[in-house]
């Protein structure tokens, strides 16, 4: 009997703990970032292009819009989604967008600037002011 009271306290005792930590845990602020940050370990970045924005480069810049799954976020035409639409006329700098990709946003966006060149970057960037205009490569139908 003494055997089963020690084993029933010790039961009780361990949820009485486990339910303190997990109260705990509830309360605390998470401090520590999960997943990507945006513009972490990123250097500053060009404010102009070395690439020409010619028809070659837009083009790219739609392959790379694809191999980089940026239609995953801002769809297959960049019309939007759980990112916003990129469609219709880009109205900031060149820069603003180059930023934006190689730093990420604080809400969502991940930093592409350690993973992409700046060539690779400045060529999106090129094709991201085609959607919704006459110069878009593969327009939707």
């Amino acid at each position: 009997m003494l055997k089963i009271t020690a084993l029933l306290l010790a039961i009780l005792l361990a949820g009485a703990c486990d339910a303190q930590v997990l109260k705990s845990a509830a309360e605390t602020p998470l401090t520590t970032p999960i997943g990507p940050v945006p513009g972490m370990e990123a250097k500053p970045k060009p404010e102009t292009s070395n690439v020409p924005k010619d028809k070659a480069a837009v083009s790219e810049g739609r392959k790379y819009f694809i191999k980089y799954n940026c239609y995953g976020c801002h769809g297959g035409h960049a019309g939007g989604g759980m990112g916003p639409s990129l469609r219709g006329e880009m109205h900031h700098p060149d820069a603003h967008y180059f930023q934006t990709i190689a730093l990420g946003r604080e809400i969502g966006m991940p930093a592409w600037g350690t993973k992409l060149t700046e060539a690779e970057i400045w060529k999106l960037v090129a094709y991201l002011k085609t959607p919704g205009t006459s110069k878009e490569p593969d327009a939707p139908k």
